[in-house]
């Protein structure tokens, strides 16, 4: 820094420069003055005027170049103030205002370009040496200036603030799911008052200036990304790693993934949205700088919000998850215009990427979850039959699962887009659905091969089939399933209820038979299981109350047997039975017809003709009555 003596010296000798001047315009006005009274007068004295015009020049000169040298020293002396000035600022800090210390800076620097560029002496070394010395303490002190305004301007968001920026939920399963309402407008909270906001700037600037800018974003980018980790962490969000939720009850982790997935609508569409806006903020004109920044800022609580999703999309496989899968997959996607937005530009490809990431990740977990449920349905054990031949659970639980799956068919068309033949059909989802009961069809197969009684294995195979048509009809999902593929199904019911009447009624329907038989009257009747011809001779009374009470036995047993059986479907239950009625009440009416007299005289004949026709038949629409009473 210059002494007071050379100050005072330099004083001295400007003094000195100003009275020489004084002079010298004496001089030259005396000159004028002498030129100007002979001007007119003789061409004689033109000789004796022109010295006197030169010495007027020659001091001209002299004048001009005295001021010029006049005005360097008092541009010296005015940068040696400013630096004095500015010193005294710059040593006391800027907790006296902020505004002087950046003035003071800007001396400094006016100093620093003055005697770099345009004067050149040994008190202007001095002066460069000084201001080299006071500027980097400057940019230390505005440093921490920018890091205590910064600090005192950020807090973290209110929840109840962020949940009135929100627009409201457009259905009460978007609600329960955690779902906005896609498209409505969000209102952006305010992350710094606006107040706070011209002043980050201009230190930003002058961070710049000063060449200290990596560390004005280093310092931005902890205050900032702290800050939004606990806004983050006020919501819920934390770190989660895959085994942290392999244990986790469903109904429970159900209700975390709509709080995840609520608290991811809040960081893309608001928290990471203002970020964004308040980096361009407080480093408006540094594009390069600022999109470096806010990358910065959020990457951490970026791929804290993501591990959640990743987490559940790793964590061990069950047939629930799907569901869990695909509303993460799709509010994930839906978000992803938000997340092209914010994230744009090349600083932010890496948090493109991990957005995109989970997207694929949730989608890879959904075909991997919908594989293992087809592979476990197909294994499902075997021998985990019904008593009565009822609907199993596995039955109504793949049906219902398929209509709850069908739900998400915009989002299975996606994620199962690959295998499409590109016709612009659902080749990739139909071949889902359908694998799926193909897999349940296949264990219901093994399942019904269980069952000792034949009649009730197919009885099963009916009702188990019969209801899948049903669920499949019944819902949206049969547009996914050609007429072909039901009418399939149909006939196979139809061929099980066969089945059914023959192998369970045969026994009956034998002892209903003419074979072996003759009556008095002659006549043929036809039996139901062949023809019962003509016969010579007469039969025997004991054998016809043989043949009675053989069939009022096996007849009792089956219906015994049956009526504990099940036929949940009440169609199907009705026209099974009308169609035994249609084979058995025919064959009894003409064994009665053509045998009934025989025995009709003896004593105790209503022992042995126990049934009229209509006795019969009222039994048999007590088949399956017992599951259908307790419904």
């Amino acid at each position: 820094m210059v002494s007071a003596a050379e100050a005072a010296l330099l004083r001295a000798k400007a003094s000195q420069l100003r009275e020489a001047m004084r002079r010298s315009e004496a001089v030259r006005e005396e000159s004028a003055a002498a030129v100007a009274s002979v001007g007119g007068r003789m061409a004689a004295v033109d000789d004796a005027v022109r010295p006197a015009q030169a010495r007027t020049s020659s001091a001209s000169k002299v004048h001009d170049n005295v001021a010029k040298s006049l005005q360097a020293v008092q541009d010296v002396v005015r940068q040696f103030d400013l630096v004095r000035e500015a010193e005294s600022v710059i040593l006391d800090g800027p907790s006296k205002g902020i505004s002087a210390y950046l003035d003071a800076v800007d001396k400094l620097r006016g100093a620093e370009d003055f005697f770099t560029s345009k004067i050149s002496c040994k008190a202007g070394d001095d002066v460069l040496r000084r201001v080299d010395e006071l500027l980097p303490k400057a940019a230390a002190e505005l440093e921490t200036e920018f890091s205590r305004l910064l600090s005192k301007c950020s807090k973290p968001v209110e929840l109840e603030l962020l949940l009135n920026c929100l627009p409201s939920h457009s259905s009460s399963e978007d609600s329960a799911k955690g779902r906005l309402n896609a498209g409505a407008a969000c209102s952006l909270p305010t992350l710094v008052e606006p107040r706070y906001l011209p002043l980050l700037s201009k230190l930003v600037q002058k961070s710049v200036e000063l060449g200290h800018h990596k560390q004005f974003l280093r310092i931005y980018r902890d205050i900032r990304s702290s800050t939004l980790e606990l806004t983050l962490k006020q919501l819920g969000v934390e770190y989660v790693k895959a085994e942290e939720v392999h244990n986790v009850q469903i109904e429970s982790l159900n209700a975390k993934i709509a709080q995840w997935i609520q608290c991811l609508q809040i960081a893309v569409k608001l928290l990471f949205a203002s970020e964004r806006i308040l980096c361009d903020q407080v480093f408006k004109g540094n594009h390069g700088s600022k999109d470096h920044c806010f990358a910065a800022v959020t990457s951490k609580s970026l791929l804290t919000l993501l591990s959640f999703g990743e987490a559940i999309a790793k964590s061990k496989s069950s047939p629930e998850k799907v569901f869990s899968l695909l509303d993460m997959f799709e509010a994930t996607l839906e978000i992803q215009s938000e997340v092209e937005a914010v994230f744009a530009g090349d600083e932010c490809s890496e948090n493109r990427k991990s957005a995109i990431s989970l997207v694929k990740c949730l989608a890879e977990a959904t075909k991997k979850t919908l594989g293992d449920f087809k592979d476990n349905i197909a294994k499902e054990g075997p021998k985990s039959t019904t008593t009565d031949g009822d609907v199993h659970p596995v039955t109504s639980y793949v049906g219902n699962y398929i209509k709850f799956l069908f739900d998400y068919q915009s989002s299975l068309k996606l994620i199962f887009q690959e295998s499409s033949n590109g016709d612009g059909t659902n080749s990739g989802l139909v071949s889902e659905f359908t694998g799926v009961v193909h897999a349940l069809e296949t264990n219901l197969d093994v399942k019904a091969k269980q069952y000792k009684d034949l009649a009730l294995g197919n009885l099963f195979l009916m009702n188990n089939i019969s209801y899948i048509v049903r669920s499949i009809c019944s819902s949206k999902v049969k547009d996914l399933f050609d007429d072909d593929w039901v009418q399939r199904r149909r006939r196979i019911v139809q061929q099980h209820a066969t089945q059914y009447k023959r192998v369970a009624w045969a026994k009956v329907l034998d002892c209903l038979s003419s074979q072996g038989l003759t009556s008095s009257v002659g006549s043929a009747i036809e039996g139901t299981l062949g023809s019962i011809g003509s016969y010579s001779g007469t039969t025997s009374t004991s054998v016809i109350k043989a043949r009675f009470r053989s069939f009022n036995k096996q007849f009792e047993e089956v219906c015994q047997t049956q009526i504990n059986w099940a036929v949940p479907d009440k169609e199907l239950r009705d026209n099974l039975i009308l169609t035994v009625a249609e084979i058995l009440s025919p064959a009894y009416r003409s064994f009665l017809k053509r045998f009934g007299p025989l025995v009709e005289n003896s004593h105790n004949a209503s022992k042995y003709m126990k049934y009229t026709p209509e006795a019969l038949e009222q039994e048999l629409g007590n088949l399956f009555a017992k599951k259908s009473l307790q419904k």
